[in-house]
């Protein structure tokens, strides 16, 4: 899974405006274009993870990360479309979701966004 780093990349996924608010988690979704940093247009995606200091203290925002994180592992290699950039957000109730309802949303909101290979 290759990762988004740069606030620029975030910034550019933001300015796609394509999102899905699900109870767990936010995900935005933009389809790279040739030019864009990173790799290829057609090629793998890319995602990359954020929390705000809304969910909590340091120490809850990064174990929210390490959920998402966990959740995109096993979701986004398998269903994810190439050729995409994703941006997951954390919410106050990743902390407290259940992780199979916390990857359903996830799956969700790929299908939603018309991200999700099968």
């Amino acid at each position: 899974m290759k990762r988004l780093k740069r606030r620029r990349e975030f910034l550019r996924v933001q300015g796609a405006a394509r999102k899905w608010v699900a109870p767990g988690l936010i995900v935005q979704a933009r389809r790279r274009e040739d030019g864009d940093g990173g790799s290829a247009p057609g090629s793998e995606f890319r995602v990359g993870f954020t929390v705000s200091r809304k969910v909590g203290s340091a120490v809850s925002r990064n174990r929210a990360r390490r959920r998402l994180r966990a959740a995109a592992e096993r979701v986004m290699p398998v269903h994810a479309r190439p050729g995409h950039d994703f941006v997951v957000i954390g919410r106050r109730a990743t902390l407290k979701r259940p992780f199979p309802a916390l990857v359903g949303d996830l799956e969700t909101a790929l299908r939603k966004l018309d991200a999700y290979d099968d």
